[in-house]
């Protein structure tokens, strides 16, 4: 992987859609944290985002490459910020509250 910890970039995020069980993909901006990635939204109303909580399985595709992963909502209400504060370097949006999503590839 050419992305190091607390790098930002561009990743396709595939998701299994919680009424039809088709796969559905979007481009997101991503973070590398720890190893592993989060993506994050306002709020739970992204098609993508419910997906990924109705169904864990995901895949998120970058350097030409598709990875399989498992996605988990973040409680952490000090990892969220960090993940605001890394995606959002400088910008007021970096201290709004948001859903963050959280990757472990396997």
């Amino acid at each position: 992987m050419k992305y190091k910890n607390n790098q930002v970039f561009k990743a396709i995020l595939t998701t299994k859609g919680r009424k039809t069980g088709r796969e559905h993909s979007v481009w997101l901006r991503a973070v590398l944290y720890e190893d592993k990635i989060y993506f994050s939204r306002h709020k739970l109303d992204g098609d993508w985002l419910k997906n990924a909580v109705s169904n864990p399985d995901v895949k998120v595709g970058f350097d030409d490459s598709s990875f399989s992963g498992r996605a988990t909502l973040v409680s952490d209400k000090h990892l969220a910020e960090k993940i605001s504060e890394l995606k959002y370097p400088g910008e007021e949006r970096a201290k709004e509250n948001r859903i963050v999503l959280e990757v472990m590839l396997n």
